[in-house]
């Protein structure tokens, strides 16, 4: 039986190949055959997510809630480094310093990333700004909606803060923050699936002892991060309690 995983679309393009490197070595070391899918879209991931086709995922704070609560998964690994958190850019020429100055009509560039876009709105409250009187450029990468706000064909931008903060000094020159979020709580996580629930604990040792060895580390500094560190199940809920609060 070869078992399915995915990582949320979220990750940058250039670490498409870095998780085909992460995955041959959790095959190689687990002697299991798994099979790596990257789906282009958060849509399409939860598609597979609902048809039973992911076994194994790195996952976005709300599909974690939904695999968590709902699909039996159980978290058991997050990267060491801050939290997840999302900002809202605008164009540096852009006459808005601050959430409040944005007006009814403002474009709005975003991806479909559905934390990012909940956090998003959410910040934008201030302005009294909502889907009923903002115009939402959907776009397929954050590079996108970047190019959006350069190219003046959009006012402010949803981007997760570590996408920013990847582009190139000649990108951001022309870019800034009008706000960036402080929940400290949501994380993307490392999920097993029922199918898996047996090698939950070998899977957990082996992502936490990852960073001991030289080839190890290497694959993990090619996907922006130390080391796997331990998740706790009550902090997991405590996000997804979180999650919940912010999507109603």
């Amino acid at each position: 039986m070869t078992f399915n995983f995915t990582v949320s679309p979220s990750f940058p393009n250039e670490r498409i190949s870095d998780w085909y490197i992460f995955n041959t070595w959790l095959q190689r070391a687990l002697s299991l055959p798994i099979h790596l899918e990257l789906y282009g879209s958060f849509g399409a991931q939860r598609v597979a997510i609902e048809e039973g086709k992911v076994d194994l995922i790195y996952a976005n704070p709300f599909d974690a809630s939904l695999l968590v609560r709902e699909k039996g998964f159980r978290a058991i690994a997050r990267p060491e480094g801050p939290p997840d958190e999302m900002v809202v850019i605008t164009g540096t020429d852009s006459p808005a310093r601050e959430i409040r100055d944005l007006q009814p009509g403002t474009r709005l560039a975003c991806s479909d990333d559905p934390c990012v876009n909940t956090v998003g709105r959410i910040l934008l409250e201030p302005a009294n700004l909502d889907d009923s009187n903002t115009v939402e450029h959907r776009r397929e990468t954050y590079i996108q909606v970047a190019r959006e706000l350069l190219r003046g064909e959009a006012d402010i931008g949803f981007l997760p803060v570590e996408a920013f903060e990847g582009f190139s000094p000649l990108v951001r020159r022309d870019l800034r923050a009008l706000v960036t979020s402080e929940l400290h709580v949501i994380r993307h996580v490392f999920l097993v699936g029922p199918a898996l629930a047996e090698r939950t604990d070998e899977l957990t040792a082996l992502l936490l002892s990852m960073h001991e060895s030289d080839k190890g580390r290497g694959i993990l500094e090619a996907l922006g991060a130390r080391r796997w560190l331990p998740v706790q199940h009550e902090d997991v809920e405590f996000m997804i309690d979180i999650i919940s609060t912010l999507d109603q």
